[in-house]
């Protein structure tokens, strides 16, 4: 049930931004490098995204990852629970997305991010910054040539354009990963 909303959200998001830009199917296939045929199942709510496809289609419309998972909801407090959270899972990562919060000149998304020995998770660079904190484990982060490693209670901030690698070292880490944008970065949410 909760990976039928969030594909749902996923779907309503991925028509409206569409929308927004006035782009075909052919065309957002073309910039994103994803089939026309899976982004059609995207856009039904039957497709089973992962974090290479969301990131892909975050920079094809040059948005933030939450401005295709989350919906708005009405400010006041906010409590997100473990269980109703859709896991977005690649060969290394698993990401829930916990709060995206909309500053002045900032989106700032949080998510709970737990990497998985035995694989390297690879990212070609994505718009703004990454903030990681481990919490447990041992994580090699950062440039592929050049990654940091990072224990628990370590903290980087990392110019997230750049090429950069996630691994887990030695057992699984979980982490905290903040991604933050400029607020001019990010098209008009419609649900974001």
């Amino acid at each position: 049930m909760v990976r039928e909303q969030a594909g749902q959200v996923l779907a309503a998001n991925l028509r409206a931004l569409r929308g927004q830009a006035g782009l075909s199917l052919s065309e957002l296939a073309r910039r994103s490098g994803i089939a026309k045929g899976t982004l059609s199942q995207l856009e039904s709510g039957t497709g089973n995204p992962t974090i290479e496809t969301v990131f892909s289609l975050s920079n094809a419309f040059n948005v933030p990852v939450s401005s295709l998972l989350t919906e708005r909801t009405d400010p006041g407090v906010v409590l997100v629970r473990s269980a109703s959270l859709d896991v977005l899972s690649s060969n290394a990562v698993d990401l829930r997305l916990l709060r995206r919060m909309d500053l002045t000149d900032t989106v700032v998304e949080i998510y709970d991010q737990r990497v998985r020995p035995g694989a390297i998770q690879h990212s070609d660079g994505h718009p703004g910054l990454e903030h990681v904190a481990v919490t447990a484990g041992q994580l090699r982060f950062g440039p592929p040539d050049e990654p940091y490693v990072l224990g628990p209670g370590d903290y980087i901030c990392f110019p997230a354009h750049r090429p950069h690698i996630y691994e887990a070292i030695d057992g699984p880490v979980m982490s905290i990963l903040l991604l933050q944008y400029p607020a001019g970065a990010v098209a008009s949410p419609v649900h974001p």
